[in-house]
């Protein structure tokens, strides 16, 4: 198995986390259930760390995928880009996350607005990995490019 199998294998994982924990954050918010709540900013936190070895694995799989023939560098950069934008969205909503898991631990008042900016960084995460998902899916899904089987798609 080399570094495109394991990037294909965990490239879903932090777009479906951020998804599944901004649904699960937002439902806990807006029933004002502070056990959903706190599995929330948990399942923010695991996606943030689920988006770790999807950036981890995007060099090597670059490195691989575009040696293949009719594979666009253009696309691979324009992927990378925005995978690396929604990696960090995340990874600012892990730790909002982490800072509202511990407001909660000491009772703060303020642990409630911070959940609240951990939904909406959440949420723009999830926006931004889509994006980069999809983008990646142009690389080696040509079925799926504009202008598929002509001669300037590259």
């Amino acid at each position: 198995m080399n570094q495109a199998h394991l990037h294909l294998l965990v490239n879903h994982l932090p777009i479906m986390g951020s998804l599944f924990s901004a649904v699960l954050l937002g439902a806990g918010l807006l029933q004002r259930n502070d056990s959903l709540t706190k599995a929330g900013l948990v399942a923010v936190l695991a996606a943030g760390l689920l988006c770790l070895p999807a950036q981890l694995t995007g060099e090597g799989a670059a490195a691989i995928v575009q040696e293949l023939p009719r594979v666009s560098r253009a696309l691979i950069q324009t992927h990378a880009g925005a995978a690396e934008l929604g990696f960090w969205v995340l990874e600012t909503a892990a730790a909002l996350a982490l800072f509202g898991l511990l407001l909660r631990k000491n009772a703060s008042p303020r642990a409630v607005l911070v959940a609240w900016a951990a939904l909406a960084v959440a949420t723009a995460g999830f926006g931004l990995l889509a994006r980069a998902g999809y983008l990646g899916g142009l690389i080696r899904h040509t079925e799926i490019r504009e202008g598929f089987g002509t001669p300037d798609e590259l």
